[in-house]
């Protein structure tokens, strides 16, 4: 998945999967001659494969040429105190009593936390040995603690990356990272992609490679993604494991909106956070009766009647500045962007030029504006208001919509091939004991029977065995992969186990240890050997 869907381009040669025209994506939103700085180019990939991307371009543009970014982590408010305690020889149990003095808030700081917490403030004024700890720690504070690999950032240069940026090695593993964050690559203007893993990739991909295994089916997406019965699930609260949309608040919204088409689910991903969230009853009552939906102008409901009259996207701020008032897409995502960082000198000239138009020094007319255009002044300038106050939250369309059809593939196979869906999306979760249990517990509302493991039948992830769901031994507590590879190699070689005997004679050698095999037990593992679990506890 690229965040670029706006890109023609891109569609036609299958890199993407939605038609920008017939969504309205720009692609002047992502590039176009009059943006300076370079644009972000993110990539989602299957989150296991995700380092076999990163080999290919190292071999396609060469080792020199590709490099991962570095980033700092900084000394956080509780982390500077134990720190700098430990310098002083600060007894432990006193700096960690200090730094949990200071309130588990998003961007604390120490000096917010000594107007906040009174006790802490009293110890500062009179004690001279944790004034002077503090105020050490506040000057440290939000400096570099240790440096570290970004988590998606690659650069790629024409010339080896050295002739660029000084590089770092980390002594840890031996990873090779530029000196330079991530800001200061673009500001050099070298070229930054985003290799990111989604988790939702693997689940699409593995439950794609079960229904072929256990159905001989190809499974094969509708292409203007319009099943009704996908849709049937959203509109009936059935979103668990769809992507973004399995919060109880998504849910929802989705219940009361009863979304019919693609253009809805992408609303949905942009209307659901801080801000745009204040849009959403009056979306739900426009689209359940859009003759209730209002323009301030006429002339916006071409561009607006899509969401029914309610400013939802980027893309949209700049289709307005562009009909009414003439811009080029390129002038127009300037317009967006001044709006979006709220740089009031240059929306103030923006709004001159919006309603009004400019000409160049020889009178000849750079932009038409709204009123040459035949929009009256006062509407234009309600106009202008609007978008400026809708643009500080706008959410990227191209963004969403590439979401959205990522959603709609989840809600499909788990419309039409759900035994293979869950299978997929509790592997995804293998060994976290929060979240398999919601999955299962969606598995039996779905009349999905889950199988308990098996030693002889049960591989690390849970697998799809006659419309039912083998529990994997991966997700089994106490008992890891490398303990199931052996297991499984160990079957798969030498047949399966006859007896609880058989089993710990053939492992002995293994990474099968005591405590494991009495999870296996408890998880009923071995209950196919007709014993019941007193009798594997006095084997053991």
């Amino acid at each position: 998945m690229v965040q670029v869907h706006g890109s023609i381009l891109a569609y036609a040669i299958g890199i993407t999967d939605i038609d920008p025209i017939k969504y309205n994506l720009l692609f002047e939103r992502f590039l176009n001659p009059e943006r300076v700085s370079m644009p972000d180019f993110d990539v989602d990939f299957c989150y296991e494969r995700r380092e076999e991307v990163i080999d290919y371009v190292c071999n396609k543009y060469g080792y020199d040429h590709v490099s991962q970014i570095i980033t700092f982590g900084t000394m956080s408010a509780r982390m500077v105190i134990r720190d700098v305690g430990r310098a002083l020889d600060v007894p432990y149990a006193q700096a960690d009593k200090l730094a949990k003095m200071i309130p588990n808030e998003l961007h604390i700081t120490i000096k917010k936390a000594l107007e906040q917490n009174r006790e802490l403030n009293d110890l500062y004024e009179t004690d001279e040995e944790i004034k002077k700890l503090l105020n050490i720690a506040i000057a440290l504070e939000g400096m570099p603690r240790q440096a570290s690999t970004h988590a998606c950032g690659i650069v790629i240069t024409k010339e080896p990356v050295v002739n660029y940026v000084p590089l770092y090695v980390n002594t840890k593993d031996g990873a090779i990272t530029t000196q330079y964050i991530m800001t200061t690559l673009e500001e050099l203007g070298l070229l930054k992609m985003d290799f990111l893993g989604l988790r939702t990739l693997t689940v699409i991909q593995d439950a794609i490679n079960l229904v072929k295994k256990h159905k001989g089916i190809d499974v094969k997406f509708d292409e203007d993604m319009s099943d009704k019965n996908v849709y049937k699930l959203w509109a009936n609260g059935e979103s668990v494991g769809i992507f973004q949309f399995e919060s109880q608040g998504m849910t929802n919204f989705m219940k009361e909106l009863k979304p019919d088409s693609l253009e809805d689910i992408i609303a949905g991903v942009s209307l659901y956070r801080p801000g745009p969230m204040d849009q959403i009853p009056r979306y739900i009552k426009n689209k359940l009766n859009p003759e209730h939906a209002e323009y301030t102008h006429p002339a916006l409901e071409p561009i607006l009647n899509v969401t029914y009259g309610c400013m939802v996207y980027q893309e949209q701020v700049m289709q307005i500045v562009r009909d009414l008032a003439g811009y080029s897409l390129g002038r127009a995502d300037l317009v967006r962007r001044a709006m979006g960082k709220k740089k009031l000198d240059v929306m103030a000239k923006e709004r001159q030029y919006f309603i009004y138009g400019k000409e160049d020094e020889n009178g000849n007319i750079e932009i038409p504006g709204c009123i040459r255009n035949g929009i009256d002044e006062a509407s234009a300038n309600k106009i202008f208001d609007e978008m400026a106050e809708f643009a500080k939250y706008a959410f990227n369309k191209s963004h969403a919509a590439a979401y959205a059809v990522v959603s709609y593939r989840t809600a499909y196979l788990k419309a039409y091939y759900k035994e293979e869906f869950m299978a997929a999306t509790l592997n995804s979760f293998l060994g976290n004991l929060e979240k398999v249990p919601d999955y299962i517990d969606e598995c039996k509302r779905l009349h999905i029977d889950i199988l308990k493991p098996d030693i002889n039948k049960s591989f690390t992830k849970f697998t799809v065995d006659n419309g039912k769901i083998r529990f994997g031994l991966g997700s089994i507590k106490n008992v890891g992969t490398a303990v199931v590879d052996a297991i499984v190699a160990e079957r798969e070689k030498n047949g399966e186990f006859e007896s609880f005997t058989n089993f710990c004679e053939r492992v002995q050698n293994e990474a099968v240890n005591k405590k494991c095999i009495e999870s296996l037990i408890k998880a009923g593992a071995f209950d196919s050997f007709s014993r019941d679990k007193k009798y594997f506890n006095s084997v053991i």
